[in-house]
């Protein structure tokens, strides 16, 4: 019995039970007009639900109304970009009309039906409704009387959950609007994907500097060689906030503009990173940096630097060769150092980095090779400008 009468404890009944009276205040109007033509409301619906903005107001009604307090009500509040979204409101605002007779004739003739009864049952002889106006009072209308209510009760829950779900098919969004929605929640997870890459990539590589330097400085026993090493340590942890700052911006402003991401044209920045760590680069850059897009151009750096961290990580202090060239309308990168045996397997936690690569490049349409090649480990990537 309680879970019965739950819905009556309910804001959204009752919200429901608006949304369906206000169609029919109308009527109500025009009934006051002119009585013999009940059905011109119905037919003035029908241009007005073809104008683009109609269907953006009933989405904003049906929202807050039918759906109150919900995050995802799958009720749109766009305007209507087709035909077929037109006719659709069309459609809505017809049954939306309909809905509302159903429930006015229920919510008014319910409780007259309930009080009819009970002066039936205290003998009282009704002359105000016709289906009663010949009964005769007996004490067992008593019975009778609730029944009336019952069915209001049942007809306003059932009628506002059937518009609810009416409005979700007739206002919902338009295959355009779900395509939309479809890309944008695509973008989010790329989004979440490339987040992961760059803490992955700036953080793993500023760590690995670190962790290299301090090796190396407790190794050497030289404090002019600690100095450096710890200047190198400072330099990279400042400049590894300050791309932790970047990600961490991109989550809190979604609309934040990623031209603050460092590029290909930042590139000595990993380079002198790399050298003051003990590696032995040798960099050559042919081409015009600066013409590379955004995109390319960012992603670029990322590879770089996770090429870099890799060979610091598992070569150490070693001859690396990074050619860096643009022709041809593409990006050609590769970086090589001598093979060893700490180069990286595919055991456990490893690879990540190598085939974060590998998605960076494919992501762009382009392609990148990692593994030994001639006596050398290798990344090669290449990446197309267009």
């Amino acid at each position: 019995m309680a879970r019965f009468l739950r819905p009556l404890l309910r804001g959204t009944t009752y919200t429901r039970l608006l949304h369906l009276w206000v169609p029919m205040l109308i009527v109500s109007v025009w009934l006051y007009i002119d009585m013999s033509t009940p059905y011109v409301p119905a037919l003035m619906l029908i241009p007005v639900g073809l104008i683009p903005a109609v269907r953006m107001g009933e989405g904003v009604q049906a929202r807050l109304l039918l759906a109150p307090g919900e995050q995802d009500s799958g009720i749109s509040i766009a305007p209507a970009a087709t035909w077929r979204d037109r006719g659709r409101t069309v459609l809505w605002l017809e049954t939306r009309m309909a809905l509302s007779v159903l429930t006015w004739f229920s919510t008014v003739w319910g409780p007259i039906l309930t009080v009819t009864l009970v002066g039936l049952a205290m003998g009282e002889v009704p002359d105000d409704v016709p289906v009663l106006s010949s009964a005769q009072p007996h004490w067992g209308y008593a019975l009778l009387a609730p029944l009336p209510l019952i069915a209001t009760y049942a007809a306003v829950v059932g009628l506002g959950q059937l518009a609810t779900l009416l409005a979700q098919k007739l206002l919902g969004p338009s295959r355009a609007e779900q395509l939309a929605a479809l890309e944008e929640r695509t973008e989010q997870l790329l989004e979440r994907t490339r987040i992961a890459r760059e803490l992955h990539d700036s953080i793993g590589h500023a760590l690995t500097v670190a962790v290299v330097q301090a090796g190396a400085a407790r190794a050497a026993g030289d404090p002019e060689f600690t100095e450096r090493a710890l200047g190198a340590i400072e330099e990279t942890g400042r400049a590894a906030l300050e791309d932790l700052e970047r990600v961490l911006g991109v989550l809190r402003e979604a609309e934040r503009p990623v031209s603050s991401r460092p590029t290909l044209v930042d590139a000595d920045r990993l380079l002198e990173s790399a050298r003051a760590s003990g590696a032995k680069v040798d960099a050559e850059v042919t081409g015009p940096l600066e013409t590379v897009p955004g995109a390319v151009s960012r992603e670029g750096y990322r590879i770089l630097q996770e090429a870099l961290t890799n060979v610091l990580r598992h070569a150490g202090s070693v001859p690396v060769r990074v050619r860096i060239g643009v022709a041809d309308g593409t990006l050609d990168l590769e970086v090589r150092n001598p093979l060893t045996a700490a180069i990286p397997g595919p055991g456990p936690g490893r690879g990540s980095g190598l085939r974060g690569i590998r998605e960076r490049a494919a992501l762009l349409g382009g392609s990148a090779h990692t593994g030994p090649d001639e006596g050398d480990w290798q990344v090669h990537a290449v990446l197309p400008l267009g």
